[in-house]
């Protein structure tokens, strides 16, 4: 059984193809700039040439059509034809309080995602536009929607209900939701096999980190808190959101910039804030961190002196960050009633030591020590354990596989439909 994985943004669509007898790639790809002007990069795993073209791509209709064709074309592709795609699993970020589990897509399922919408007015119609693509493209494979929201439905009352009117989370479904539930999943599942495979009784705080990051605590496998709310805006600071700060922000933000909408302060707080708004710089971290290592030594030059304070700001940025993800750690390990394992996944988590020591020193009155060569030296292959000797808790590196996770439950939910025919 091959499946088809795909993952739409606002203005991108990523997907792999499995060969889910072995779990291995067969394909992987990304389209960019949707609607702008396009650009798609296609890597097949049979020994054909990888794919760099750019090419007109006015909408994720014509985006999943040009992936089709090049999966099935005689120069790039790894499939004959698309009789060979048994389903296509899609990731959703938003199933609000209805879907604690993924779904076989029908009409019924697609209402109630599009009720989702001003839950996630961003990332929504983007999903959306990607089944109904799919559909239109492939129509005899069955579609399954593996929801971002559902593996943090498990959150107890007391963590997902916020302190405000109650009649906004009793009609309205306003509450903590969370999100990157299917990498906490994935990551945990890993972590938990790890250190002996029995989640009865296993205290793990997981940390995605990337240019979007949050935080779950979880609980003999099951999420009971995490950083982000009912919308991705909440928690940590990320590359353009600012994480959890005062809510009054947003009419100080509007006036300060002269009466501004709620919209366009909401904006600002999501485009304009996290480390690009501290650094001034770029909410890629790989700059940020270039920048922060700066010698001041060695400015020596005139010129050199504008440059030090965006040193000083890229610093920041970084140390607030760490702070951030370090506080909402120490919560959670009381939230859990202490800890075994920490697990850093994502892209920040996996490829930066320098982020993950620093976290990890303000860690250390809990008895959390992280090993600086193990640290230095990781390949992100697998999992990674960088603990210290004499570490109370274990501290782990585990590269996420959301793609895999979407995958499973695809065969899975297929499989199950077809047995009950």
């Amino acid at each position: 059984m091959n499946i088809l994985v795909i993952n739409t943004g606002s203005s991108s669509l990523k997907y792999q193809l499995f060969n889910m007898e072995t779990e291995a790639i067969i394909a992987k790809g990304n389209c960019d700039r949707i609607g702008i002007d396009g650009h798609i990069k296609h890597v097949p795993s049979n020994g054909k040439p990888t794919l760099k073209s750019d090419i007109p791509l006015p909408s994720h209709s014509e985006a999943i059509n040009f992936v089709i064709r090049t999966l099935t074309g005689p120069e790039h592709g790894v499939i004959d034809s698309l009789s060979e795609i048994s389903a296509v699993g899609h990731r959703v970020v938003h199933g609000g309080r209805k879907f604690a589990q993924s779904v076989l897509i029908n009409d019924d399922v697609l209402k109630a995602i599009i009720a989702c919408v001003r839950l996630a007015p961003l990332h929504i119609p983007a999903n959306l536009m990607g089944i109904y693509a799919c559909q239109k493209a492939i129509p005899a494979a069955p579609q399954v929607a593996v929801f971002d929201t559902a593996f943090h439905l498990a959150i107890p009352d007391y963590a997902h209900v916020y302190p405000i009117p109650y009649a906004y989370y009793d009609e309205h479904d306003i509450r903590r939701y969370g999100f990157h539930g299917t990498s906490h999943r994935y990551v945990s599942e890993k972590a938990i096999d790890y250190l002996g495979g029995n989640a009865e009784g296993m205290r793990l705080i997981t940390c995605h980190l990337g240019n979007g990051a949050s935080l779950a605590a979880i609980k003999d496998g099951k999420s009971i808190d995490t950083t982000m709310g009912a919308t991705p805006l909440e928690g940590l600071p990320m590359g353009t959101r600012c994480g959890t700060v005062d809510a009054a922000l947003v009419s100080v933000i509007a006036e300060i910039e002269g009466g501004l909408s709620i919209g366009e302060a909401l904006e600002i707080l999501n485009q304009e804030s996290g480390v690009l708004g501290i650094s001034g710089i770029s909410s890629d971290f790989r700059d940020i961190m270039n920048i922060a290592e700066f010698n001041f030594d060695e400015a020596v030059e005139v010129e050199e002196i504008e440059d030090l304070e965006l040193v000083h700001r890229s610093r920041l940025a970084l140390d607030v960050f760490k702070y951030q993800i370090a506080k909402f750690i120490g919560s959670y390990i009381v939230a859990l009633g202490g800890v075994d394992a920490i697990v850093f996944t994502a892209g920040v988590g996996e490829n930066s030591p320098s982020i993950r020591r620093g976290i990890c020193d303000w860690l250390k009155s809990f008895g959390i020590f992280i090993d600086g060569d193990k640290n230095g030296n990781a390949e992100g292959n697998g999992v990674t354990d960088v603990t210290e000797a004499g570490s109370s808790v274990a501290v782990l590196i585990i590269p996420t596989n959301e793609e895999l996770i979407i995958a499973r439950d695809t065969m899975k939910i297929v499989f199950s439909t077809e047995s009950r025919k």
